[in-house]
C-alpha cells in the first residue's frame, strides 16, 4: 500500500511538471553545455573541499575532546563536558551567522571557506567525541585491565590499545557522520560560498531553470551520499566478519 502511494505521489509530481512545461527539453539540455557542466563541478569539488578539510580537522578535535570527557582530571572532564553538549544544542546555522556577523566586528576577517568550515568543525568535533567515547565505553573491560597488566600507564593503554579498537568498532558511525558533514556543507549559502548546492541556486535563477538545477543536484547528491553509505556498509560487515570466529 505505501509503495502505491509513493507512486501516485511521484506520478503526480511528474504530470504537474509537465503540465507547466518543466519536462519540455529545452530545460533540460542545458546541462549538456560543457560550460555548465563545469560550473557544477566546481561547485562539487567546493562542496568535497569543505567536505574533507571539515573531517580532518573535526576527527582530531573529536578525539581530543573524547579524552578530555574519559580523563580522571575534573576540570578537564568537565571543560570538555561543557563544550560538547553545548555545541551538540547549538544550531549549525545559527554559530556560522555568529562566525559571518560577530568575528568582523571582532576585527576578525576569514574567506568564505574558512567561515563555512570553522563552524562545521566546531560542531561535528563534539559529535565525533561522543562516538569515540561511546567506542571506547563499549570495550570490555578487560581490554583495559590486560594492557595495565603489560605494565602501560593509562594514557598508553588508551592510546596503544583501546582508542584503535574503539575506532575500528566505531567506523560505520563516523563515516555516517560524514555523511551528516557533508550535508551541512549545503549551508554555504548563508556566506555566500559556491558549495554544489548554491551553485545550483545561482544557476537555476540565472537560466530560469530554478527546478531543473535543484533535481540535478539532488541526484548527485543520492549518488555520492550512497556511494558513502555503501563503504559504511562494507565496514560493518568487514567488522563483523572480523569478529565472528573461524
Amino acid at each position: 500500500m505505501t509503495l502505491l502511494l509513493v507512486c501516485a505521489g511521484i506520478w503526480l509530481v511528474v504530470r504537474q511538471f509537465a503540465r507547466h512545461g518543466q519536462l519540455d527539453a529545452a530545460k533540460w539540455t542545458l546541462f549538456a553545455d560543457p560550460a555548465v557542466m563545469r560550473y557544477l563541478l566546481t561547485g562539487l569539488w567546493a562542496t568535497v573541499r569543505v567536505t574533507s578539510v571539515s573531517g580532518a580537522l573535526a576527527l582530531p578535535f573529536g578525539v581530543a575532546l573524547a579524552l578530555g570527557r574519559l580523563a580522571r582530571n575534573r576540570p578537564v572532564k568537565w571543560l570538555s563536558g561543557i563544550y560538547v553538549e553545548s555545541m551538540r544544542a547549538v544550531p549549525l546555522l545559527l554559530l556560522i551567522y555568529a562566525f559571518l556577523l560577530g568575528l568582523p566586528e571582532a576585527g576578525v576577517h576569514l574567506s568564505l571557506f574558512w567561515q563555512l568550515v570553522w563552524p562545521i568543525v566546531i560542531t561535528n568535533s563534539a559529535v565525533f567525541a561522543e562516538i569515540f567515547r561511546a567506542g571506547v565505553r563499549a570495550l570490555p573491560r578487560g581490554q583495559h585491565e590486560a594492557a595495565l597488566a603489560l605494565g602501560l600507564g593509562r594514557w598508553p593503554a588508551m592510546r596503544l590499545v583501546l582508542l584503535p579498537q574503539a575506532v575500528r568498532q566505531v567506523s560505520p558511525a563516523l563515516v555516517g557522520q560524514l555523511v551528516r558533514l557533508l550535508k551541512d556543507s549545503t549551508l554555504g549559502y548563508a556566506v555566500s560560498f559556491l558549495e554544489l548546492l548554491n551553485s545550483a541556486k545561482v544557476l537555476g535563477e540565472f537560466d530560469h531553470t530554478v527546478v531543473q538545477s535543484y533535481l540535478v543536484v539532488a541526484v548527485v547528491y543520492v549518488v555520492v551520499n550512497s556511494l558513502l553509505a555503501g563503504a559504511a556498509g562494507r565496514l560493518e560487515r568487514r567488522i563483523g566478519t572480523a569478529r565472528t570466529p573461524s
